[in-house]
């Protein structure tokens, strides 16, 4: 889907953005360029939709070279979301959603019905925000808008540089489950880019830790937890945060016992075990009753068996 060979950029200092940097990035991923500052993971992202433009090395789209192809052609085929959002203030909800299906020629009728389908898509009732102005939005409805914004001509591509990281805990945290609910039904290929490494764990499929322009580590969020390449990597991952980030990537129903019964409210099988275990601390309890995404008792989930070896 993308390749960058060899890619590089400066930008008048001594030291590269980029450094050579090699990537693949498969069709459907969702992946995730997490660094500190500086580390050069934005400037990579925005060399894929060329707003960056390379000093060296090739990118390919689909296979095809992105320097074959005029920079605003290439960006109507990719969505494009940011931190900042940049909707247009005195544009409806409507007629933002709508800006790139317009350039590209769409007619009214079907740029109305993409619009309402994704604002349903982002739990946004279509007549009742459709008309409505980015001021008249909490923060985290800009997002949202901005997100279906960036998907309203279909994209193949999501390009996603720190999209959630001026919202509250809340809000960020559901709008990363919108995402995944959006990523597994549409099957886009994603890049993102955050500073955060428990929304890359959350999030990415793949995840690219970049250090100074080159990447010091990928692979699934579990390689960089369980296997970390060098003091660098672990120290990002945070050595002392390691067993609560695992905790995270587990789900109760790996871990439930399905013919135990416990006593209480029940939890979801789906909740991550580090939630549960935030559970077993607040009820001071020894063992929590569970159930399915229809309700039904599936089993108990014990304290004890979150102590099993996770790594």
């Amino acid at each position: 889907m993308i390749e960058m060979t060899q890619v590089s950029k400066t930008f008048g200092g001594a030291r590269p953005a980029v450094d050579d940097l090699s990537l693949s990035i498969a069709a459907g991923e969702f992946v995730v360029l997490i660094g500190s500052s500086g580390s050069g993971k934005s400037t990579l992202l925005r060399m894929i939709n060329r707003l960056v433009e390379p000093d060296r090395g090739e990118i390919l789209v689909n296979g095809v070279d992105i320097r074959r192809q005029r920079p605003e052609d290439l960006r109507r085929r990719m969505g494009y979301a940011i931190q900042s959002i940049g909707l247009f203030p005195h544009w409806t909800v409507a007629q933002n959603i709508g800006t790139v299906p317009r350039l590209l020629k769409w007619t009214k009728a079907r740029i109305d019905a993409r619009v309402d389908e994704l604002l349903a898509l982002l739990h946004l009732d279509p007549a009742e925000f459709r008309h409505r102005y980015p001021h008249q939005l909490s923060g985290g409805q800009q997002q949202r808008v901005g997100v279906a914004r960036a998907l309203a001509a279909d994209p193949d591509v999501l390009l996603m540089d720190e999209p959630f990281g001026a919202l509250d805990p809340v809000t960020r945290g559901a709008l990363q489950e919108e995402l995944l609910r959006i990523h597994a039904l549409s099957g886009k290929t994603v890049v993102l880019v955050t500073h955060d490494i428990d929304e890359a764990l959350q999030l990415g499929s793949h995840i690219v830790l970049m250090n100074q322009g080159r990447i010091v580590q990928q692979g699934r969020p579990l390689d960089l937890l369980r296997r970390p390449a060098n003091a660098f990597v672990h120290d990002f991952v945070g050595r002392t945060e390691i067993g609560l980030r695992l905790l995270a990537l587990d789900r109760v129903a790996g871990r439930l016992r399905p013919n135990e019964a416990a006593v209480g409210e029940p939890i979801s099988a789906d909740l991550s075990l580090r939630e549960a275990l935030s559970t077993f601390v607040a009820r001071r309890v020894d063992r929590l009753p569970v159930v399915d995404d229809q309700g039904r008792p599936a089993g108990a989930l014990f304290f004890s068996d979150l102590l099993e070896r996770q790594l």
